[in-house]
Protein backbone atom coordinates (compact mmCIF):
# COMPACT_ATOMS: atom_id res chain seq x y z
CA UNK A 1 0.00 0.00 0.00
CA UNK A 2 1.28 3.47 -0.89
CA UNK A 3 2.02 5.48 2.27
CA UNK A 4 0.74 8.98 2.93
CA UNK A 5 4.29 10.38 3.03
CA UNK A 6 4.98 8.82 -0.39
CA UNK A 7 1.88 10.55 -1.78
CA UNK A 8 2.82 13.92 -0.30
CA UNK A 9 6.39 13.88 -1.65
CA UNK A 10 5.20 14.01 -5.25
CA UNK A 11 1.72 15.55 -4.99
CA UNK A 12 3.19 18.68 -3.44
CA UNK A 13 4.32 19.54 -6.98
CA UNK A 14 0.77 19.16 -8.28
CA UNK A 15 -0.40 21.70 -5.73
CA UNK A 16 2.60 24.01 -6.21
CA UNK A 17 4.10 23.38 -9.70
CA UNK A 18 6.24 26.51 -9.47
CA UNK A 19 8.11 24.83 -6.62
CA UNK A 20 10.23 22.86 -9.10
CA UNK A 21 11.83 26.06 -10.35
CA UNK A 22 13.07 26.86 -6.83
CA UNK A 23 14.13 23.26 -6.20
CA UNK A 24 16.10 23.21 -9.46
CA UNK A 25 18.19 26.15 -8.21
CA UNK A 26 19.10 24.14 -5.11
CA UNK A 27 20.06 21.21 -7.35
CA UNK A 28 22.28 23.37 -9.53
CA UNK A 29 20.07 23.23 -12.62
CA UNK A 30 18.36 26.56 -13.21
CA UNK A 31 14.86 26.03 -14.63
CA UNK A 32 12.81 29.21 -14.88
CA UNK A 33 9.34 29.65 -13.35
CA UNK A 34 6.46 28.20 -15.37
CA UNK A 35 3.87 30.27 -17.18
CA UNK A 36 1.43 27.42 -16.59
CA UNK A 37 1.40 23.78 -15.55
CA UNK A 38 -0.96 20.95 -16.42
CA UNK A 39 -1.38 17.71 -14.49
CA UNK A 40 -0.97 14.90 -17.01
CA UNK A 41 -2.18 11.26 -16.92
CA UNK A 42 0.29 9.16 -14.97
CA UNK A 43 -0.51 5.85 -16.66
CA UNK A 44 2.35 4.94 -19.02
CA UNK A 45 1.02 1.46 -19.84
CA UNK A 46 1.15 0.24 -23.42
CA UNK A 47 -1.28 -2.26 -24.95
CA UNK A 48 0.29 -5.17 -23.12
CA UNK A 49 -0.28 -6.73 -19.66
CA UNK A 50 2.61 -4.92 -17.90
CA UNK A 51 1.40 -1.77 -16.14
CA UNK A 52 3.72 1.18 -15.58
CA UNK A 53 2.69 4.30 -13.72
CA UNK A 54 4.73 7.35 -12.74
CA UNK A 55 3.85 9.05 -9.43
CA UNK A 56 3.16 12.55 -10.77
CA UNK A 57 3.48 13.93 -14.28
CA UNK A 58 3.26 17.64 -15.12
CA UNK A 59 3.44 19.47 -18.42
CA UNK A 60 5.32 22.71 -17.76
CA UNK A 61 4.81 25.58 -20.23
CA UNK A 62 7.29 28.44 -20.10
CA UNK A 63 6.91 32.12 -21.01
CA UNK A 64 9.12 31.64 -24.09
CA UNK A 65 6.64 29.06 -25.50
CA UNK A 66 9.01 26.21 -24.63
CA UNK A 67 7.48 23.20 -22.83
CA UNK A 68 8.76 20.12 -21.05
CA UNK A 69 7.42 17.20 -19.04
CA UNK A 70 8.30 16.79 -15.38
CA UNK A 71 8.01 13.26 -13.98
CA UNK A 72 8.18 13.17 -10.17
CA UNK A 73 8.87 9.97 -8.25
CA UNK A 74 8.78 9.56 -4.47
CA UNK A 75 11.37 6.94 -3.49
CA UNK A 76 11.39 5.45 -0.01
CA UNK A 77 14.25 2.96 -0.37
CA UNK A 78 16.88 1.66 -2.76
CA UNK A 79 15.34 -0.47 -5.50
CA UNK A 80 17.67 -2.03 -8.09
CA UNK A 81 14.77 -2.44 -10.53
CA UNK A 82 13.69 1.20 -10.39
CA UNK A 83 16.32 2.80 -12.68
CA UNK A 84 15.19 0.61 -15.58
CA UNK A 85 11.60 1.75 -14.97
CA UNK A 86 12.71 5.38 -14.90
CA UNK A 87 14.52 4.94 -18.22
CA UNK A 88 11.35 3.45 -19.66
CA UNK A 89 9.24 6.35 -18.36
CA UNK A 90 11.49 8.98 -19.94
CA UNK A 91 11.79 7.18 -23.28
CA UNK A 92 8.04 6.58 -23.43
CA UNK A 93 7.22 10.20 -22.59
CA UNK A 94 9.65 11.52 -25.21
CA UNK A 95 8.13 9.24 -27.85
CA UNK A 96 4.49 9.88 -26.93
CA UNK A 97 4.43 13.62 -26.29
CA UNK A 98 7.43 14.77 -28.37
CA UNK A 99 8.50 16.94 -25.44
CA UNK A 100 11.76 16.75 -23.46
CA UNK A 101 11.15 14.91 -20.16
CA UNK A 102 12.87 15.53 -16.83
CA UNK A 103 12.89 13.23 -13.80
CA UNK A 104 12.84 14.49 -10.21
CA UNK A 105 13.18 11.91 -7.43
CA UNK A 106 12.15 13.03 -3.92
CA UNK A 107 13.53 11.11 -0.92
CA UNK A 108 13.37 11.32 2.88
CA UNK A 109 16.32 9.01 3.44
CA UNK A 110 19.86 10.26 2.82
CA UNK A 111 21.24 6.91 1.64
CA UNK A 112 18.35 6.46 -0.79
CA UNK A 113 18.79 9.99 -2.12
CA UNK A 114 22.51 9.50 -2.73
CA UNK A 115 21.78 6.18 -4.47
CA UNK A 116 19.13 7.75 -6.71
CA UNK A 117 21.51 10.59 -7.67
CA UNK A 118 24.06 8.14 -9.15
CA UNK A 119 24.21 7.75 -12.95
CA UNK A 120 22.60 4.48 -14.04
CA UNK A 121 23.67 2.86 -17.30
CA UNK A 122 21.85 0.34 -19.49
CA UNK A 123 23.52 -1.82 -22.11
CA UNK A 124 26.85 -3.60 -22.40
CA UNK A 125 29.36 -2.46 -19.75
CA UNK A 126 31.91 -1.58 -22.45
CA UNK A 127 29.41 0.46 -24.46
CA UNK A 128 26.30 1.48 -22.49
CA UNK A 129 23.41 2.51 -24.73
CA UNK A 130 21.62 4.69 -22.18
CA UNK A 131 22.66 6.70 -19.14
CA UNK A 132 20.12 7.99 -16.62
CA UNK A 133 20.93 10.96 -14.42
CA UNK A 134 17.96 11.98 -12.29
CA UNK A 135 17.57 15.18 -10.32
CA UNK A 136 17.20 14.23 -6.66
CA UNK A 137 15.75 16.27 -3.79
CA UNK A 138 16.38 14.87 -0.33
CA UNK A 139 17.89 15.53 3.09
CA UNK A 140 21.35 15.65 1.53
CA UNK A 141 20.66 18.84 -0.45
CA UNK A 142 17.33 20.45 0.51
CA UNK A 143 17.77 23.64 2.59
CA UNK A 144 17.26 23.55 6.36
CA UNK A 145 14.87 26.49 6.76
CA UNK A 146 14.73 27.53 10.41
CA UNK A 147 14.22 31.30 10.05
CA UNK A 148 10.62 32.49 9.94
CA UNK A 149 11.42 35.29 7.50
CA UNK A 150 12.93 32.77 5.08
CA UNK A 151 9.96 30.44 5.50
CA UNK A 152 7.55 33.28 4.68
CA UNK A 153 9.35 33.90 1.38
CA UNK A 154 8.55 30.42 0.09
CA UNK A 155 6.04 28.37 2.06
CA UNK A 156 6.00 25.53 -0.49
CA UNK A 157 9.78 25.11 -0.40
CA UNK A 158 9.72 25.19 3.41
CA UNK A 159 7.06 22.48 3.37
CA UNK A 160 9.20 20.33 1.05
CA UNK A 161 12.20 20.97 3.31
CA UNK A 162 10.20 19.74 6.28
CA UNK A 163 9.06 16.61 4.47
CA UNK A 164 12.52 15.69 3.15
CA UNK A 165 14.17 16.38 6.54
CA UNK A 166 11.46 14.50 8.46
CA UNK A 167 14.01 12.25 10.17
CA UNK A 168 16.71 14.87 10.80
CA UNK A 169 17.58 16.48 14.16
CA UNK A 170 16.69 19.92 12.73
CA UNK A 171 13.12 18.97 11.87
CA UNK A 172 11.66 20.64 14.97
CA UNK A 173 13.16 24.02 14.04
CA UNK A 174 11.96 23.69 10.43
CA UNK A 175 8.42 22.86 11.54
CA UNK A 176 8.40 25.74 14.01
CA UNK A 177 9.46 28.23 11.33
CA UNK A 178 6.72 26.91 9.02
CA UNK A 179 3.94 26.98 11.63
CA UNK A 180 4.92 30.51 12.68
CA UNK A 181 5.02 31.72 9.08
CA UNK A 182 1.57 30.27 8.43
CA UNK A 183 0.04 32.47 11.10
CA UNK A 184 0.31 35.43 8.71
CA UNK A 185 -1.46 33.90 5.72
CA UNK A 186 -5.15 33.28 4.92
CA UNK A 187 -6.74 29.98 5.86
CA UNK A 188 -7.23 29.06 2.20
CA UNK A 189 -3.44 29.07 1.78
CA UNK A 190 -2.52 27.65 5.19
CA UNK A 191 -4.94 24.73 5.37
CA UNK A 192 -3.57 22.70 2.41
CA UNK A 193 -0.01 23.24 3.71
CA UNK A 194 -1.00 22.11 7.21
CA UNK A 195 -2.58 18.92 5.88
CA UNK A 196 0.04 18.11 3.24
CA UNK A 197 2.87 18.58 5.75
CA UNK A 198 1.12 16.17 8.12
CA UNK A 199 0.79 13.63 5.32
CA UNK A 200 4.43 14.01 4.33
CA UNK A 201 5.71 13.41 7.87
CA UNK A 202 3.84 10.09 7.95
CA UNK A 203 4.31 8.07 11.13
CA UNK A 204 7.60 9.65 12.15
CA UNK A 205 7.97 11.32 15.57
CA UNK A 206 8.03 14.67 13.77
CA UNK A 207 4.36 14.16 12.91
CA UNK A 208 3.42 14.56 16.56
CA UNK A 209 5.63 17.66 16.79
CA UNK A 210 3.71 19.12 13.88
CA UNK A 211 0.37 18.31 15.49
CA UNK A 212 1.46 20.09 18.66
CA UNK A 213 2.63 23.16 16.75
CA UNK A 214 -0.61 23.33 14.80
CA UNK A 215 -2.57 23.14 18.05
CA UNK A 216 -0.62 26.09 19.53
CA UNK A 217 0.47 28.32 16.64
CA UNK A 218 -2.52 27.74 14.37
CA UNK A 219 -5.26 27.34 16.96
CA UNK A 220 -7.50 29.76 15.06
CA UNK A 221 -7.48 27.65 11.88
CA UNK A 222 -10.09 25.02 11.17
CA UNK A 223 -8.23 22.57 9.00
CA UNK A 224 -9.05 18.88 9.28
CA UNK A 225 -6.00 18.23 11.40
CA UNK A 226 -6.32 21.23 13.72
CA UNK A 227 -9.97 20.39 14.33
CA UNK A 228 -8.99 16.84 15.22
CA UNK A 229 -6.38 18.08 17.67
CA UNK A 230 -8.83 20.42 19.37
CA UNK A 231 -11.40 17.62 19.54
CA UNK A 232 -8.81 15.47 21.28
CA UNK A 233 -8.24 18.16 23.87
CA UNK A 234 -11.96 18.68 24.50
CA UNK A 235 -12.98 15.04 24.55
CA UNK A 236 -10.01 12.88 25.45
CA UNK A 237 -10.90 9.23 25.49
CA UNK A 238 -13.57 9.39 22.78
CA UNK A 239 -11.23 7.81 20.23
CA UNK A 240 -13.82 6.14 18.05
CA UNK A 241 -16.01 9.21 17.86
CA UNK A 242 -13.08 11.41 16.90
CA UNK A 243 -12.02 9.02 14.16
CA UNK A 244 -15.55 8.97 12.73
CA UNK A 245 -15.75 12.75 12.91
CA UNK A 246 -12.43 13.17 11.15
CA UNK A 247 -13.39 10.65 8.48
CA UNK A 248 -16.57 12.59 7.76
CA UNK A 249 -14.64 15.88 7.68
CA UNK A 250 -12.04 14.57 5.24
CA UNK A 251 -14.76 13.01 3.07
CA UNK A 252 -16.62 16.31 2.84
CA UNK A 253 -13.34 18.07 2.05
CA UNK A 254 -12.75 15.65 -0.86
CA UNK A 255 -16.22 16.39 -2.24
CA UNK A 256 -15.62 20.12 -1.84
CA UNK A 257 -12.35 19.95 -3.80
CA UNK A 258 -14.07 18.01 -6.59
CA UNK A 259 -16.99 20.44 -6.66
CA UNK A 260 -14.63 23.43 -6.91
CA UNK A 261 -12.81 21.72 -9.80
CA UNK A 262 -16.08 21.11 -11.66
CA UNK A 263 -15.74 17.32 -11.42
CA UNK A 264 -19.00 15.41 -11.65
CA UNK A 265 -19.49 13.04 -8.70
CA UNK A 266 -22.10 10.32 -9.32
CA UNK A 267 -24.23 9.22 -6.37
CA UNK A 268 -22.39 5.90 -6.13
CA UNK A 269 -19.02 7.64 -5.85
CA UNK A 270 -20.40 10.17 -3.35
CA UNK A 271 -21.68 7.33 -1.16
CA UNK A 272 -18.33 5.56 -1.42
CA UNK A 273 -16.49 8.67 -0.23
CA UNK A 274 -18.88 9.54 2.58
CA UNK A 275 -19.12 5.90 3.68
CA UNK A 276 -15.36 5.32 3.92
CA UNK A 277 -13.98 5.18 7.47
CA UNK A 278 -10.36 4.25 6.66
CA UNK A 279 -8.39 7.41 7.43
CA UNK A 280 -5.34 6.31 5.39
CA UNK A 281 -7.51 5.77 2.29
CA UNK A 282 -9.36 9.04 2.83
CA UNK A 283 -6.07 10.91 3.22
CA UNK A 284 -4.82 9.56 -0.11
CA UNK A 285 -8.09 10.54 -1.78
CA UNK A 286 -7.83 14.01 -0.25
CA UNK A 287 -4.35 14.51 -1.76
CA UNK A 288 -5.57 13.40 -5.19
CA UNK A 289 -8.77 15.46 -5.22
CA UNK A 290 -7.34 18.93 -6.06
CA UNK A 291 -5.68 17.73 -9.28
CA UNK A 292 -8.34 15.19 -10.30
CA UNK A 293 -9.95 15.50 -13.73
CA UNK A 294 -12.55 12.87 -12.84
CA UNK A 295 -13.69 10.98 -9.76
CA UNK A 296 -11.84 7.91 -11.10
CA UNK A 297 -8.56 9.80 -10.60
CA UNK A 298 -9.36 10.03 -6.88
CA UNK A 299 -9.92 6.28 -6.60
CA UNK A 300 -6.83 5.34 -8.65
CA UNK A 301 -5.01 2.20 -7.45
CA UNK A 302 -7.55 1.57 -4.66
Amino acid sequence: MVSSSHEAMHRIFQEYPGLFSRVSEVLGVTIGPPASATVMPTDLTENRPLERRVDTLLRIDMEDDQSYLLAIEAQGKKDPDKPASWMYYLSYLQAKYKLPPMLLVVCQDRATAEWAARPFRAGHPQSPALTLQALVAGPHNMPVITEVAEARKDLALTMLAAITHAGDPDIGAILKSLSTALRDVPETIANPIVELTAQGLGNRPAAQQWRNLVAVDLSFYKSFMSEEIRDEGRAEGRTEGRAEGRAEGIARGILLFLEQSGVDVPDEARERILGCTDLDVLSRWLLRAPGAASVEDVFAEE
